[in-house]
């Protein structure tokens, strides 16, 4: 159940990497709501290219799974970089008062903490001497990092409920309602996560629930406007984090 769960989430973890640098490279520029780099970042003509180009080969190692703990390890580092002295240092009062700049640094920040995790699952070990082997007190790190994410996005679905009920298909009932509820399901998973108990439970549960949202909630919307880069962003960032839930399951398995 923990290879597949590790193989699973690694594929859907590695996909919307690849999706990201395609579009740092196709398009030169920051994406407003595509992670790692916030869109007022200078330097967008140049390391855009550069910032693509990284991606491009770490996700392709994850997905082949060759060099992948290096490589889940280096893209970890990156997205905490990004987040430290991108996001915050620029943007630290956006962050506490604005929804979509906290959700783009949190966004950052979770995957940045599941890429820890993928690094400690990989069954491969690296080249470099010191990667050799998974550094537990890493996964940790990145398990306590995503759980604290799935609070805060949890808590933003109470603050911003009426948004969050608009979003969700017509064809739905009770909006309102789900909004509230899948609030209060993030931050049960985020808790129980952070606490250990029934994390694994909770991780595959909130693996689904993010694959739910990305066939029933972000596909639709891609297809009814495939021009729209940040409702593709949107459909690829909900993979990423089912992927990465998945990945939070597995290593819950391994260390039961």
């Amino acid at each position: 159940m923990a290879t597949l769960l590790t193989k699973l989430g690694r594929f859907f973890f590695a996909i919307p990497l690849i999706v990201f640098a395609v579009e740092y490279l196709a398009r030169g520029r920051w994406q407003g709501g595509m992670p790692p780099v916030p869109p007022w970042t200078h330097g967008e003509h140049i390391f855009s290219y550069v910032a693509g180009s990284v991606l491009l080969v770490i996700s392709i190692s994850l997905l082949i799974n060759k060099e992948a703990r290096l490589s889940a390890t280096i893209l970890g580092l990156l997205f905490m970089f990004c987040v430290a002295f991108l996001h915050a240092a620029k943007h630290f009062s956006g962050i506490i008062h604005d929804g979509n700049t906290r959700t783009r640094a949190f966004e950052t920040f979770a995957l940045g903490g599941a890429a820890f995790i993928l690094a400690a699952l990989v069954s491969k070990g690296s080249s470099i001497q010191f990667l050799s082997s998974a550094n537990p007190i890493l996964a940790v790190i990145g398990r306590c990092i995503y759980a604290f994410s799935m609070i805060i996005f949890g808590l933003q679905h109470f603050m911003y409920a009426q948004f969050i009920a608009f979003l969700i298909p017509k064809w739905m009932p009770a909006h309102l309602f789900l909004a509230y509820f899948t609030g209060t399901a993030l931050i049960a998973a985020g808790v129980a996560i952070a606490v250990h108990i029934f994390s694994r439970l909770a991780s595959i549960l909130l693996g689904l629930m993010f694959f739910l949202w990305v066939v029933t909630l972000h596909t639709p919307r891609v297809i009814a406007s495939p021009h729209n880069t940040d409702e593709l962003v949107s459909l690829f960032v909900a993979l990423a984090f089912s992927g990465a839930s998945f990945l939070l399951a597995a290593h819950s398995s391994k260390k039961r």
